[in-house]
């Protein structure tokens, strides 16, 4: 029997309105996230990815920003109608975010102690006694000591402060973890120490997990599903297994193609031309367009259509189809 769906987002647009443009963030996006299993949203800076989990924890700013189409339903609850109480109960006991950057998320002026404890008494009523045990036992649980439950965040190294992170947003036990490039800041041992914790705390407290990422390696090591992101839309999605071995859409390839290959003899890399499209400013037609090397006319004038029932793609053709024998 299959997982209950946790989360359900149903075309989305969100868009940032200012005098001057309006930027179209993220235009009609679809996906499903169940119990237990992690989705991988992977695209390129400016894509939307942020700005889809800001959205999912009511955290887009307004102004500019607001969700101007769309549902998003949390066990089963279209969170787009919640008062700002319900909401900020939502956060924490429902859904927790690891943000990108762990200073922007931790108070210069408290010690990491009272921060935490702080959460754990406004959303579980305990006493301060309790949730200093909890705490420390969750500082424990992600590799920080103890005794350091008195320091202040500019006292812990970088790998230390995301640990501290992560542990706030597990402080709750989420149903979901929205986790947005938590280890770009770190070296690269550093960063499979916390991928690992996330992928153990996972298992342990069975949370549902979006991770928000450009590394396509990150996403292979850590989650069931993956989601193609461009220019605000989601252009290829199906299990990581799918995805990777049978890539559909170009830009998907030019993803796969710009990696490089430990067991090829190429000495150059393949880079997709130009950048991605501006939000403010979308090109007619399939957005990528302008830098797909398979564009037909049709193709800049026509919104491609969405392709398969598992394994989905956005495109006018299906390309690599029959040259892979299917």
């Amino acid at each position: 029997m299959d997982n209950k769906v946790v989360l359900d987002v149903k075309n989305l647009h969100v868009h940032y309105i200012t005098d001057d443009a309006t930027a179209k963030a993220v235009n009609g996006i679809d996906f499903t996230v169940r119990e237990g299993e992690a989705l991988g949203l992977v695209g390129e800076t400016g894509a939307g990815k942020t700005t889809t989990a800001l959205s999912i924890m009511q955290l887009i700013p307004d102004p500019p920003g607001m969700i101007v189409d769309g549902e998003i339903y949390f066990e089963g609850n279209n969170v787009i109608y919640n008062t700002d109480k319900e909401n900020q109960a939502m956060r924490g006991n429902g859904v927790a975010m690891i943000f990108q950057d762990p200073m922007t998320a931790l108070n210069p002026i408290m010690t990491v102690g009272e921060q935490l404890s702080e959460i754990v008494i406004t959303h579980d009523k305990v006493s301060k006694a309790e949730a200093k045990k909890r705490v420390i036992d969750l500082l424990e649980v992600v590799g920080v000591k103890s005794d350091r439950y008195d320091d202040f965040p500019h006292q812990f190294s970088g790998g230390q402060k995301q640990r501290v992170v992560i542990a706030m947003s597990l402080l709750c036990n989420p149903k979901l973890l929205i986790a947005d490039e938590p280890t770009t800041a770190l070296d690269v041992t550093i960063q499979a120490q916390v991928l690992d914790i996330i992928n153990q705390l996972r298992e342990k407290y069975k949370m549902a997990m979006i991770l928000i990422t450009h590394d396509l390696g990150v996403v292979a090591e850590t989650c069931d599903n993956v989601a193609i992101m461009y220019a605000g839309q989601i252009v290829e999605s199906g299990t990581v297994k799918d995805v990777y071995l049978n890539p559909k859409h170009p830009y998907t390839r030019g993803l796969f193609d710009s990696i490089p290959k430990l067991d090829s003899d190429a000495t150059e890399l393949i880079p997709i031309e130009g950048a991605i499209s501006n939000a403010a400013d979308l090109p007619t037609g399939c957005y990528f367009h302008p830098r797909c090397r398979y564009c037909k006319d049709i193709c800049k004038n026509q919104q491609p259509p969405v392709r398969g029932t598992d394994h989905k793609f956005m495109c006018h053709f299906d390309l690599f189809s029959q040259q892979e024998g299917e």
